[in-house]
């Protein structure tokens, strides 16, 4: 590969990392072509970008990226992937998952919404952060569950509440 080419990996890699807010570091050496073929396919349907590449092309790429990956750039030894999603869980559920039927990928590390996560032991942790949907949702429910229950009430007891009101008015 030549200096332009590094050049021009590096900034690909640059733009990724500063068009995503999702990027997991995963080792997926030893998975043979079946295995690889499934995993990128069931990063396919999870809407996640899966791509192999090499270690201090990604690590230059984080140092010229704006974002702060603190102790992320230590986890890049050994064979590396990258992956990208709109979801901040969607890759460690895909890994969770792929891990059923083989021992890799490997949660080298991620980043996540300005968060750093670095082992794979924060695998678990991944898994269970909610979406900004589904924390919008959960928001929303709260919200509204006070206004329900005050509709409910005013339903339920609406004659009482006129001859409530109309005795208060009449007391004026």
């Amino acid at each position: 590969m030549t200096r332009e080419e590094k050049s021009q990996v590096i900034d690909d890699l640059t733009a990724q990392l500063a068009d995503n807010n999702t990027i997991y570091l995963a080792d997926i050496s030893d998975l043979d072509a079946g295995a690889t073929s499934a995993l990128r396919r069931a990063c396919f349907k999870s809407q996640v970008s899966l791509a192999i590449v090499k270690n201090t092309l990604l690590a230059k790429a984080m140092e010229k990226s704006d974002k702060d990956f603190g102790d992320l750039p230590s986890v890049l030894k050994g064979n590396t992937s990258i992956m990208f999603s709109e979801t901040g869980n969607a890759p460690a559920k895909l890994i969770k998952e792929f891990r059923k039927k083989a021992d890799k990928p490997v949660l080298k590390g991620a980043f996540v919404e300005e968060a750093v996560f670095v082992g794979e032991e924060n695998l678990e942790t991944l898994v269970n952060i909610k979406s900004k949907e589904e924390v919008i949702g959960d928001i929303i429910g709260l919200l509204q569950s006070p206004a329900k229950n005050v509709v409910s009430a005013l339903k339920s007891s609406g004659g009482k509440i006129a001859g409530i009101l109309k005795t208060l008015s009449e007391k004026e």
